[in-house]
């Protein structure tokens, strides 16, 4: 057994990889880019899943401190049409099998449960070289160099490490998302605040929707969709604004009256159903590994990853080639699996009515786990 796994990415997957080496009494040392946990900002709201995310939390002994962090009431989910009607609302009646957190706050509860001096900020890698045997050299920014005998590359869409497994890059997906805040908006924007409603709330039409969550108090978080190719000569956040006009104000709130700039983030995705041949000492798990457009399941999948390779190394100490190799094929499936669900999302936003659709999808989910 590699007496350090050496972990380049200091997200979800990563440090729950640690965590639950750590359990297992196996070292691991996880190099960061950034140079604090509060670097940057940590995203929105994550549903966390029964059988994937909450599965991973529960190996790596933390379902507790995850409860706590639970945001009673966001499970409620509503669609609204571009007038700003409610077309579907289904309440948090607190038997949905998937609670909302914020993703900083579970980040930060994964960090704590590590010990001292596992995660190295401020450590962005920049090259990786094959010495032999399954051991490679990783090269850093600030010029140190570390030598893993197990590397597992946990470091998001621009994996540094992935190059050595496949020269898949990720591909735009035609989506961009526009990302914006309302803060104290029930005092500020309360017709804004209303049309949210408590939890998640979706406005769309062909090819354009507005979403947002109720985050903690009152703060809106606001994900604007939109599909097609923005034009390149002019300001791209103001062609997504433009492509809203005539939408109920109080949606398009959302988008005019951000409390903070507005972030522009064009989506990408790996090849759905790639693989790579075994290639000793490495692997990838997370967004790495099968980068998807969004869909929900990213962040439960990078959990349920880093538990399951944590799982297997442990299971099988002197082979731990044989580890990466079971990891890696049950890894091609479920990601698969879940890139082909949730493509369903996209093609649902290009429908003539999309609202109707992902009203029918919702509930025959419904349907089938209850």
């Amino acid at each position: 057994m590699p007496r350090d796994v050496t972990i380049i990415g200091a997200g979800l997957g990563g440090l729950l990889l640690a965590r639950v080496l750590s359990l297992q009494g196996m070292d691991a040392t996880v190099f960061e880019a950034d140079h604090s946990p509060m670097a940057r900002a940590q995203g929105g709201m994550l549903d966390i899943h029964e059988n994937d995310g909450q599965a991973a939390l529960e190996a790596a002994g933390l379902t507790a401190e995850f409860r706590s962090l639970i945001l009673e009431g966001r499970q409620a989910m509503r669609f609204l049409d571009r007038d700003g009607r409610v077309l579907f609302e289904k309440p948090d009646d607190g038997t949905g099998g998937r609670p909302e957190v914020q993703r900083g706050e579970l980040r930060q509860m994964l960090l704590d449960s590590l010990p001292p001096g596992t995660v190295r900020w401020g450590r962005k890698l920049i090259g990786v070289q094959a010495l032999g045997a399954g051991r490679h050299e990783v090269v850093f920014s600030d010029g140190s160099r570390e030598v893993a005998s197990l590397l597992v590359g946990a470091d998001g869409a621009w994996s540094r490490v992935r190059p050595l497994l496949t020269p898949a890059v990720p591909a735009p997906t035609g989506m961009s998302i526009l990302e914006t805040f309302l803060f104290e908006a029930d005092t500020r924007y309360p017709d804004t605040a209303k049309a949210v409603g408590g939890g998640f709330m979706g406005a769309l039409a062909s090819g354009r929707a507005i979403m947002a969550h109720r985050e903690r108090g009152d703060t809106l978080h606001a994900y604007t969709l939109m599909t097609g190719r923005l034009d390149g000569a002019t300001d791209a956040i103001a062609q997504i604004v433009q492509a809203f006009d005539g939408w109920a104000p109080e949606l398009t709130a959302l988008l005019t009256e951000t409390d903070v700039a507005p972030v522009l983030r064009p989506t990408h995705s790996l090849p759905v159903g790639q693989r790579w041949a075994r290639v000793p000492g490495v692997t990838l798990l997370g967004d790495a590994a099968h980068l998807a457009p969004p869909n929900g399941e990213g962040a439960n999948l990078a959990l349920f990853d880093g538990a399951e390779l944590a799982r297997l190394l442990a299971a099988q100490p002197d082979d731990p080639e044989a580890a990466l190799a079971t990891f890696e094929a049950a890894m091609f499936e479920r990601s698969a699996a879940s890139a082909t669900e949730g493509a369903g999302f996209y093609d649902t936003l290009m429908s003539e009515d999309p609202a109707r659709d992902l009203i029918a999808m919702v509930t025959q989910h419904a349907q089938i786990t209850s």
